[in-house]
Parts: structure tokens; sequence; C-alpha cells
């Protein structure tokens, strides 16, 4: 990231220049977006003429969310259409206060179709409501999975995360990835999850290894019988056909994070196999099913599914603060402007 200071790398130019081809016209970038050649340029446009301005995280009152910057953005025009959703979580002057001040604000298509296909998820969804969440880490979706629990019939956990869950329960993970600090909150989890009848799925069989490699042995563990020297590399069959039933009724399913270390075969085959359970209910039953998060897109297109999926979610940050429950502030903005 530029950070406020001018980094020829992260230039808009090869943008302009490919718009320019798409459109058979010229496209020019302004460079000095605050002062006299934004204006001018501006000033001198023609009916049909296209120009984009420099990267605003060039200027440091982009991060900063400044009125001023934002101000001078504004002089520049009179219709503003938001169509990032994956910028919406952050409260930048061209995503926060740019809309605030523009006398006409719009979404634009892809965040129309967006904030559409997640409001269908999880405001207004059809139940029973199911969420899969992977992953390494419980602290990194801890907002997430106490949001989800309040809301969802059906939680299917797994990746690195549900080992915390294990341990919190008692049961031996061997040397696999665990935050042990935070089996506490998994077990306050598991509690909020059954006071809001959420139904929590956590594996019960593995596939384990002695390292994360594609060319490792490997067999299927139970619960108990995992080693010490043994890593849980991906849920087992018997906890993929488990994860599959207990999402079989669910109308609308939302998914962020794989099972398992899928980057890594055969440690994909739990991600694989739900993966293809979903897509195949929203190809042939009908049921919405959204996804984002780039390790989620990777894994169902690793899974050969992602055009069978209802809806694949642009963004990394802006789907996991969604999640969480949280205010958007590009979304906000355009609401209240």
């Amino acid at each position: 990231r530029p950070k406020g200071r001018h980094v020829s790398e992260m230039s808009v130019t090869p943008v302009a220049d490919r718009l320019a081809s798409l459109i058979g016209r010229p496209v020019p970038v302004v460079s000095d977006i605050t002062g006299q050649q934004a204006v001018d340029a501006v000033a001198g446009m023609q009916d049909g003429d296209v120009l984009m301005v420099e990267n605003l995280r060039f200027h440091a009152g982009e991060e900063a969310n400044d009125v001023a910057f934002a101000a001078t953005l504004a002089a520049l025009g009179d219709v503003y259409v938001g169509d990032a959703f994956s910028c919406t979580h952050r409260a930048h002057a061209s995503v926060e206060a740019l809309p605030r001040m523009m006398p006409i604000v719009a979404a634009g298509r892809a965040l129309g179709d967006e904030l559409s296909a997640l409001h269908r998820a999880l405001a207004a969804p059809e139940r029973p409501l199911g969420a899969v969440v992977g992953g390494a880490k419980v602290s990194t979706k801890l907002s997430v999975l106490e949001n989800l629990v309040k809301r969802v019939d059906v939680l299917v956990l797994g990746g690195g995360m549900a080992n915390t869950f294990l341990l919190a329960d008692g049961h031996d993970i061997g040397a696999s990835l665990v935050e042990a600090d935070m089996t506490e909150t998994a077990s306050g989890i598991v509690r909020t999850a059954n006071d809001h009848g959420c139904r929590l799925i956590l594996p019960h069989d593995f596939c384990v290894a002695k390292a994360l490699a594609s060319d490792v042995d490997t067999r299927i563990a139970k619960t108990g019988d995992v080693r010490v020297d043994d890593m849980i590399l991906d849920a087992g069959p018997e906890s993929a056909a488990t994860a599959i039933a207990a999402l079989s009724d669910c109308r609308t399913i939302v998914w962020n994070g794989p099972m398992g270390a899928f980057e890594f075969s055969p440690f994909d085959a739990a991600t694989n196999a739900l993966a293809q359970a979903v897509a195949a209910r929203s190809k042939n039953d009908g049921v919405m099913s959204v996804a984002g998060g780039g390790d989620t897109l990777a894994a169902l297109a690793n899974a050969g599914v992602s055009d069978d999926i209802s809806y694949i979610s642009t963004a990394g940050g802006a789907f996991l603060e969604w999640l969480e429950g949280r205010t958007l502030p590009g979304v906000e903005a355009l609401r209240r402007a």
C-alpha cells in the first residue's frame, strides 16, 4: 500500500490503458488530483470523454477520511457511483466522506447485486440457514462466530480453528495448529450456540500426517486416536458426510473458509466434498449459497464448483465484517446521502 506517497508500481495507468482498449477511446490519467490540472482536465471534457484520476491512496487524506480532501474530489463531479463492495468496510475519503458531499449518489450494478445477495443470505434468509466457517484461527474470526451462532440454524466448523474447539472439549489434537489461549473463548461460543438453538458441527474424524506436504503418508484418525506427533490437516470422510447431512435441509448457506489445508492434496478432500454438495443443492434444488473470502474462492475453484454457487462475493475484509454484523461505512454513506 502506498501509505500517502506516490509509488509508481501502484499507478492506475495500466487500468486506464486496459479500459481504453475495451471502450476504444483514450482514457487519460490525471496525476495532480488536488491541483489545477484536475480542474482543467474536467473542464475540458466533451460528451463521451472518460477521465481517470491517479491512485487516491497516494494522498494521505484518502485513508484519513479527510473532509477537505473529499471536498476537492467532490468539486470535480456531480454524480457519485459506488461500485466496490470490497472497499465499503473502509472509512476512507472516497468511500465515506465523498458520497455525503455529492448531489447525486447511487450504488453501481456490482455493488447492488452484492448487497442484494448478502441481504437474502443473512438479513432475510429462507430458513433453515446454515453456515460453513473454516480457516486457521479462532482469533481472526471471533466476531464472525459470535454473530453467526446467534443467527444461523446450523454452523459447520473446520480448518485449524476447529482444533481449538476440540482442545477446549478435552480432545487430544497432537501436533496440530491450535490457539491454546482461545479455548475458553471457544467454549463460550459453544454455550452461546446452545443458548440460541444453533447446531454446531465439529469434525470427529481427521486426515492426519506428520507434516504438511503433498507427498506425506496420511491416515484417518478418529477422535481419541490422534497421536502426539499427528497433525490434523483435514476433516475426515465421516465428518464431511456429517456436515453434508447437517446442511441437507438448509435453504440458505453462507460459506467462509476451507475445511482443511486444501492447497495440498489429499487435504482438500473434505472441502471438495462439502463444496460439491452445496453446489449441487444450489444448482438442482434452488438453495441460496453465498461464499466469500480469498481462500474460500480458491477452495471452491479447486473443487471445480465456482459456477454453481449462487453468489460469490468480490470482497475479503468487507465480507468478513458483513458476517460480523457490522455497519459498513461505504454502504451507510450511500444510504444516508
